[in-house]
């Protein structure tokens, strides 16, 4: 014969655990429900971010900056060939001069403008443009006096030019860290334009 308090009592410790299996389902369920709207909700903001250096960053600027940046990174590489020609095919060495300190700073320059590309998630020209490539060739087929002459003739154009250009970016640019590349690199050019003349003078 069963003993009744016995079977009271496991009755009794028989619906405490259903009662905890209980909880611990609707427990879970409510994490669950949680867990889901955090992520649901982390992902509306991230969808709504703007990230540094991606595509939604480069549309941002303005059609003035990145016809700086366009023509900045091509004038760069132009600046860095012909440097590397002047310091092989120069017979003075004046011109031969001018040419590393061509090379050293416009390297700098031009990784600098890397950079901000890079942070910009923006594109810059991988080669030159048609009429610069074309400068390139003709300077490099001169011989050494010709070279010396035609040399330091376009270095005092391109940065006449090149010095138009980044006062304008400085002034008018909208992107504020390209403007204060341009702004920053202007004394360089000027100091460029000097030691051009210079070299011009000497060579005639």
């Amino acid at each position: 014969m069963k003993n009744p308090i016995l079977t009271v009592f496991a009755a009794i410790v028989l619906m405490g655990c259903k009662k905890n299996e209980t909880a611990t389902t609707a427990d879970q369920s409510a994490d669950s429900r949680i867990g889901t709207a955090s992520d649901s909700s982390a992902l509306k903001v991230n969808d709504s971010t703007t990230i540094p250096g991606s595509p939604e960053t480069a549309g941002t600027l303005s059609d003035q900056d990145k016809k700086f940046a366009d023509a900045a990174a091509r004038g760069g590489m132009m600046e860095v060939m012909m440097g590397e020609l002047a310091g092989r095919n120069a017979a003075n060495a004046s011109v031969k001069k001018l040419g590393e300190m061509m090379v050293k700073d416009h390297t700098k320059a031009n990784d600098e403008l890397k950079k901000w590309a890079s942070d910009m998630g923006y594109t810059l020209p991988a080669a030159l443009a048609a009429d610069q490539q074309k400068k390139y060739e003709d300077l490099k087929a001169k011989n050494r006096a010709d070279f010396d002459r035609s040399y330091t003739e376009l270095m005092v154009s391109d940065h006449k030019k090149d010095i138009e250009e980044f006062k304008k970016q400085a002034s008018e640019g909208k992107e504020t860290s390209l403007k204060t590349f341009a702004g920053k690199t202007l004394p360089t050019l000027e100091h460029h334009l000097m030691e051009s003349e210079k070299t011009k003078n000497a060579v005639k």
